[in-house]
């Protein structure tokens, strides 16, 4: 049997209750932090009543779907939590305490770092900016394949339906830079919030400024990979840069990642269970759930006390995920960069996870029952990606049973033989967080760009803005959400009580699927990456006809057949 391993690539309101610490307690140093999923039905009294016989502390609770962050020192706590009657479970949330950072770069492969170091320039014109500039209404728009590709352009989708200010659009990522010129004037700063906190462990020190605070802005972003997916969605038809898919609906930053790009539980039920509360419309959510890539139930692989967790990721996410959808959401997920054949799990060994505290991971063996959360969770559309000659990029994960729709998320090694291959045009440029971009090296003191993956534009009165190339699964799900929110822009009725237009987000993925341009697959089936340098594990065959397949879905995302009705 081939078997495929997996590579590694505030204030919080509504119904989310802080409750307060009590002063007495176990010691910090003996203490952990979890997440205890209550049991359906129980009362509030007997849920807490049975975290406390467990010597649980409860510190949050989220009241919307029974989910509460507790301390403890119970080093049993996991164990005895899914034999209590009034709890479903318990997952180890973080650890507390703080140590030096030993990883930062999550998102290397989608950022393309090596490749980036070695394009490194000083001064010297780069291809982009060569194309940039011939006419379009924004800067960049001749570099925006990915645009071309959906028709979303300044003569098709835009001119029809660039979306509604009534419409909003959640980003459940690592923030969003409210402040860059081309997110700004979409941005709701007000309706934003952040549910993490930083981890010194991953993230780094916290602030020292002004507050020495662990928890940042709702309207900040210390990894840009937030920023980056909010532009795809959002980024405003202003002249500068770049346009989104949907340059005029409201972004809304529902932060749930932490810098490091790790994403924990509690932070993405908490921005699931707001979202629904809130009025929002679509939400964008290019993650998986750390620290388990595929949450088995029952695999022997485990621990028991690993066994437990993972049951109680999988029924705490569920449940947020249902009382979003049912709440009005339309729940659109990215696919996932590791090459994995869904329909063949069987083939899998996982060797990523769990990836935090890090170095924990171990081999495991998969079955279909195991989950990649969200994106296999109910209700989740999930995207695939392509490079900009359609065919399916080399890292994206695939798989009739789960690919739903695809849509751009560049392929760096396209077209093979030609001058584009292994080039940044080949990637998705979006709108990049200039103090990442400084952080890492990306722009200079002067606030040049240092090489070929950056590119910058200013405007008449010396405000300028950063813009990067990416590519990933990740940048493929917030071109979805973006024809998603013009489909609710055109069709979605308003509703004062919701905030602004709504549309039932069955009807929303219905109508998703239905224009969303059909595309057949490659002859012959198998899709072999041997003659751009992959080894035969990235060797995918794609099972179902032109209307739906392994690669494709239902088909390439399509913006202007969406604003027609077609």
């Amino acid at each position: 049997m081939r078997r495929l391993v997996l590579l590694a690539l505030a204030a919080v309101v509504g119904a989310v209750l802080l409750i307060p610490a009590a002063t007495s307690g176990p010691a910090a140093s003996e203490t952990r932090e979890y997440v205890v999923l209550y049991e359906r039905g129980v009362t509030l009294e007997a849920a807490r009543s049975a975290v406390a016989r467990l010597g649980g502390e409860i510190v949050k609770e989220n009241r919307a779907i029974g989910l509460a962050t507790v301390m403890s020192a119970n080093e049993d706590f996991v164990l005895e939590a899914a034999a209590e009657p009034a709890l479903v479970g318990a997952a180890s949330n973080r650890p507390v305490g703080t140590v030096s950072p030993q990883t930062r770069d999550k998102f290397a492969e989608e950022r393309m770092t090596a490749e980036r170091k070695a394009s490194a320039r000083a001064g010297s014109q780069s291809a982009s900016e060569e194309i940039a500039g011939s006419g379009e209404f924004e800067t960049f728009a001749p570099l925006q394949w990915d645009m071309q590709m959906i028709g979303a352009t300044r003569h098709q989708s835009h001119d029809l339906e660039p979306g509604k200010s009534g419409v909003r659009v959640a980003i459940l990522d690592t923030g969003i830079d409210g402040s860059h010129p081309d997110i700004a004037p979409n941005f709701n700063r007000s309706l934003s919030r952040n549910f993490t906190t930083d981890i010194p462990l991953v993230d780094g020190p916290c602030e020292e400024e002004p507050d020495e605070s662990c928890s940042d802005p709702a309207d900040v972003d210390e990894n840009s990979h937030g920023t980056h997916v909010a532009g795809t969605v959002a980024a405003a038809t202003n002249g500068l840069g770049i346009a989104g898919v949907a340059p005029n609906v409201t972004l809304v930053n529902l932060r749930a990642g932490q810098d490091s790009g790790f994403f924990f539980l509690q932070p993405t039920v908490d921005a699931l269970t707001f979202a629904g509360d809130h009025g929002i419309d679509v939400v964008n959510m290019s993650y998986f759930i750390d620290p388990w890539l595929f949450n088995c139930r029952n695999n022997p692989a485990d621990s028991p006390e690993a066994q437990a967790e993972q049951r109680t990721i999988i029924s705490a996410t569920n449940r947020a995920l249902r009382y979003a959808h049912n709440h009005g959401v339309t729940l659109i997920g990215a696919l996932g960069n590791s090459h994995l054949n869904f329909d063949r799990k069987d083939e899998i060994v996982d060797v990523i996870s769990p990836d935090f505290p890090p170095g924990s991971e171990y081999p495991r063996e998969i079955t279909a029952a195991c989950k990649d959360l969200p994106t296999e969770g109910p209700h989740v559309i999930s995207v695939s990606a392509l490079g900009p000659s359609t065919i399916k990029a080399d890292y994206s994960n695939y798989g009739l049973s789960q690919a739903a729709v695809s849509a751009p998320g560049g392929y760096f090694r396209d077209y093979l033989g030609t001058p584009r291959f292994q080039t940044p045009e080949n990637l998705i440029l979006s709108t990049y967080a200039e103090n990442v971009a400084r952080e890492v090296g990306d722009i200079d003191e002067k606030g040049d760009p240092t090489n070929e993956f950056v590119l910058k534009d200013c405007e008449d009165d010396g405000t300028c803005a950063y813009y990067t190339y990416f590519q990933g699964t990740s940048m493929a799900s917030p071109h979805a959400v973006g024809v998603a929110a013009l489909l609710v822009s055109k069709y979605g009725r308003s509703d004062p009580d919701h905030g602004g237009l709504q549309l039932n987000p069955n009807r929303t993925t219905r109508m998703l699927f239905a224009t969303a341009s059909d595309h057949a697959c490659p002859s012959p089936r198998t899709l072999s990456y041997e003659d751009v340098g992959r080894d035969a594990t990235f060797d995918a065959f794609c099972a179902g006809p032109p209307r739906q397949n392994g690669f494709y879905g239902h088909g390439i995302v399509d913006a202007y057949a969406a604003v027609l009705g077609r």
